[in-house]
């Protein structure tokens, strides 16, 4: 039995290595540092900064009028940002 579990253990870690190594999605628009600078101060654009907690904490790059949120638990914040407005998470 033990052999079976390790075997399946295995396997779960090989998907997860495997699922984190596909590309990107390229469904999702991407915009460029340029693009970004442009659309700052727009009244549509909703800019969430999703570093980890220490690193924005640490951090002396903070973009004006950007909103840290917690990666991690995206489904306890998600809900809040219209969905007509132009979200860019960095």
């Amino acid at each position: 039995m033990k052999g079976l579990i390790a075997i399946i253990v295995a396997f779960m870690l090989s998907i997860c290595v495997a699922v984190a190594a596909e590309q990107p999605s390229t469904d999702v628009p991407r915009v460029t540092q340029e693009q970004l600078k442009s659309m700052l101060g727009e009244p549509d654009l909703i800019l969430l900064d999703v570093r980890l907690e220490e690193q924005w904490k640490i951090s002396a790059s903070k973009i004006p009028g950007a909103v840290h949120e917690n990666q991690a638990a995206v489904a306890s914040w998600a809900d809040k940002y219209p969905k007509d407005k132009t979200i860019v998470t960095y």
